[in-house]
This record gives C-alpha cells, structure tokens and sequence, in this order.
C-alpha cells in the first residue's frame, strides 16, 4: 500500500504568498530597468554648461580642479603667499601686471597699510577737521549774504532802530526789543508792534524755505505774583504769542516754524544795570541755513 498523508506534513508547492511577492519584485525590477533605459545625457547641452561656467568662473581649464590637485590645498593653506601662482591656476594667468597691481592698490588692506604710512587715523582725522572747517566757512559766508540782505529789507522798512541783524554759520539772527512788543509781565503783543511784525512776516516769507525758530528771553528780575510763576514761564509765552501771530497773518509753512522759552539763561548784556537788563528783554527769530 501506498504512504499515507500524514496531516502534519506542509502542502505541496511554494506558499501561495510567495508566488505574489516574486511577481511584484519581477514588476519594480522591470520598472527600473525601463527608467534607466529612458535616462539619456544630452552631450550638447552639458558642453553649453562646461563652456558657459568655464567663463564665468576660470575653473576647468586651470589646472587645479580638485582636492588633491588644488594648490592651496595640496600644498596647505601656509602658501596663501603664493597667491599669484594660484591665480594663474585659475585660469586667469592672461591678466596684465597692471590689473593685478590695481587690484591690490585698491583693496582694502592696501588702503590701511596706506593709512599707516601716511599717518592712519591722525591723516583720517585731519582731513575731516579741514572738511568741517571748509564746510563752516561755506555756511558762514553764505548766511553773511543772507543777513545782508535780510538788513537791508529791514533798513528799507524802517525797522533798523527796532530789529538787530547778526549771523553765525549756523543761522541769521533777528533780535526784536521786548519793550516795543509786550508790557512788563505780560505776554501779550502791543497793538502798536503789528506792523511791525507784519513787515518781519513779509521778509521772513522770501525764506520760508528755511526752518525758523522764536525765542524768548527774559532778564533776571524774578518775577512777583501776577499770571506767570517764573521769567521762564513768561518766556515761552512771548514766544508762543509771536509765533500764533506769524502763523495767523503770514503764509509760512507751520512745520518750519518752532517757539522756545530761554528764561534768563542766555543773557546778552549784564543784568546788573538797568540797560544791560532792557537789552536781555528780546525775542530773538532765527532763520537757518538750509544745509544744516
């Protein structure tokens, strides 16, 4: 008789599992393949490339194209001395001497080993010195112009024994006596100052271009009850008076007119005698020069 199955004995045949695995291996096989098959390397268009970075950079014809090739690297960064040699193996080795001295007199440390030998930061600081000094002069004579001309609009409106005109390179001064405009402890302009300040307003309209600034200024007599507490108090208010009256009754630009209080600080006459203090009594209107 035949042998009998035993029922513990595996089927015939490989797993039914394994019949799918190794066609989906056969398929990703094959796929591959055909990718690979399909890759092909456009030679034209890899030489266009070659050439086009060859240009711009001087890389592959030189001679050193890799690491172990490379001068810089095969022969350690201490020979950064021979510089020149590396350069002409990057393929710029048609470069004229002239370009290659330019190119260091014009770098940087070129320019500080200049600035050592020429004095460094004393020549640096010497030169900017002489650029402020002429830069100065330039506005002074400038602003000398401008108050001359500002003095005789001033002398034609006879207005010569009530505004004084002075200059710095800074600004043109205009100093206006405080008693012709206010009462003592007062910051409100007399009625007979307005034409005054109408003709002020008229020259001050020919510059509006420039920024103007209204000072008040006090003398040192401290000031008893009344309105205002302090002469610094009384100061800004006089200067705030004149600017509301230039801004109401002339056309000047609002965001280049400024008003400040002085108080006493910044007297031009001494306060000890009663001329030198009606002298420190002044509202002072500055026109600046537009280049500062």
């Amino acid at each position: 008789m035949g042998r009998q199955k035993k029922q513990d004995d595996p089927p015939a045949g490989s797993p039914a599992w394994m019949a799918t695995f190794s066609d989906l291996m056969n398929l990703l096989l094959c796929f591959f393949v055909l990718l690979f098959s399909m890759s092909t390397i456009d030679e034209a268009k890899l030489n266009e490339i070659i050439a086009s970075m060859n240009s711009s950079f001087s890389i592959f014809t030189g001679g050193a194209t890799s690491i172990g090739e490379g001068i810089l690297i095969s022969n350690g960064v201490s020979q950064l001395n021979d510089l020149a040699e590396y350069i002409n193996s990057m393929g710029v080795a048609d470069a004229s001497q002239e370009d290659e001295d330019q190119f260091l007199e014009n770098s940087p440390s070129q320019s500080i080993i200049d600035e050592g030998e020429s004095g460094g930061a004393d020549g640096e600081a010497d030169n900017l010195e002489q650029m402020a000094e002429a830069l100065e002069e330039a506005n002074l004579a400038e602003n000398e112009q401008l108050a001359e001309i500002v003095g005789e609009a001033i002398y034609e409106n006879g207005l010569s024994d009530q505004i004084g005109v002075s200059f710095t390179s800074q600004y043109v001064l205009l100093t206006m006596k405080g008693s012709l405009m206010f009462d003592s402890g007062s910051a409100t302009l007399k009625t007979d100052c307005y034409p005054t300040l109408d003709k002020i307003a008229l020259i001050l309209e020919r510059y509006a271009g420039s920024e103007i600034e209204i000072e008040g200024h006090t003398d040192n007599v401290p000031i008893n009850g009344g309105k205002y507490a302090s002469n610094e108090e009384l100061s800004s208010a006089r200067a705030l008076s004149v600017f509301y009256y230039l801004l109401d009754n002339s056309t000047l630009d609002s965001t280049k007119l400024k008003h400040a209080g002085m108080g006493d600080r910044v007297p031009i006459a001494d306060n000890s005698t009663p001329e030198g203090r009606a002298k420190n009594r002044r509202v002072e209107i500055r026109i600046y020069n537009m280049a500062n």
